[in-house]
C-alpha cells in the first residue's frame, strides 16, 4: 500500500480528493492537513510516502512547506495555481512533480502517485512543463552545465548528464554498463553534493537555475 498525506486549505478540494484516492486499491490515505504546518507535524509522527500539496495556504504556504515535507515524504504539488514562480520555486524546494487541477483525471492522478514513489517519472501538467522548459531553454544561453564548482566526479557527472535528459535509473544503468544499485547510489550522492532531494530539484541545480 501506497500511504498519502492530502493537504490542502479547501475543504472540498480536500474531501473530493480523499473521495477520489479511497478508491485505488494500493493507496491509503493516511492523514489530511489545511496548512503546511499542520502538514509537517503529521507527516514527522506517520512518515507517508507521499504528501500531495497544495500551493496557496494560509500560515505556512506549500512552497515554504516543500522543503521539510520533501526530507520526509515524496511531495506531488496538487494545485488550481499557475503562477510561474510558484512552480519553479515547488520544485527547487524539492517537490517531486507539480499538477494543476483539471488538467488530470483520477486515473492519471493515481499513476502519478505510484510513479513518484517509485521513482519512475515526475509528473508535470503543461503549463509546469512549459516553465521547466523555458528555464532550460533560459539556462542554455548562459555557461554550459557541469560548470565547476559543483564536486561532481567523473562519474556522477556522466549519470547527472544522462538524469537531465530525463533518463530513469535503469536506463542510465544500461547506458553505463553498471548495475540499477549502483547508479542509485551515485544519485544519492548527486544529490548530496547539489544539496537537492528530487531528480526535478537536480536538474535545475545542474542547469543553473537554482541556488544551492
Amino acid at each position: 500500500m501506497i500511504s498519502v498525506m492530502v493537504v490542502d486549505d479547501n475543504p472540498v478540494v480536500l474531501m473530493g480528493l480523499v473521495a477520489l484516492l479511497e478508491v485505488a486499491d494500493d493507496v491509503e490515505i493516511v492523514a489530511t492537513a489545511r496548512d503546511g504546518r499542520q502538514a509537517i507535524d503529521l507527516a514527522r509522527r506517520l512518515r507517508p510516502d507521499l504528501v500531495l500539496l497544495d500551493v496557496r495556504m494560509p500560515d505556512v504556504d506549500g512552497i515554504r512547506a516543500a522543503g521539510p515535507l520533501s526530507a520526509i515524504s515524496k511531495v506531488l504539488m496538487l494545485s488550481y495555481n499557475e503562477d510561474p514562480d510558484s512552480i519553479r520555486d515547488s520544485i527547487q524546494a524539492g517537490a517531486c512533480g507539480y499538477l494543476v487541477h483539471g488538467s488530470f483525471s483520477p486515473d492519471d492522478l493515481v499513476v502519478a502517485i505510484r510513479d513518484v514513489v517509485a521513482g519512475r517519472a515526475n509528473p508535470l501538467s503543461a503549463v509546469a512543463a512549459r516553465v521547466v522548459v523555458e528555464s532550460l531553454q533560459s539556462a542554455s544561453a548562459g555557461p554550459p552545465p557541469g560548470r565547476g564548482g559543483l564536486g561532481l566526479s567523473t562519474r556522477e557527472v556522466e549519470v547527472m548528464r544522462l538524469i537531465a535528459q530525463g533518463r530513469s535509473n535503469l536506463e542510465i544503468a544500461d547506458g553505463l554498463v553498471l548495475s540499477e544499485k549502483t547508479v542509485k547510489n551515485h544519485v544519492s550522492r548527486i544529490y548530496a553534493k547539489l544539496g537537492v532531494r528530487s531528480r526535478a530539484a537536480a536538474i535545475a541545480r545542474w542547469l543553473g537555475t537554482a541556488k544551492p
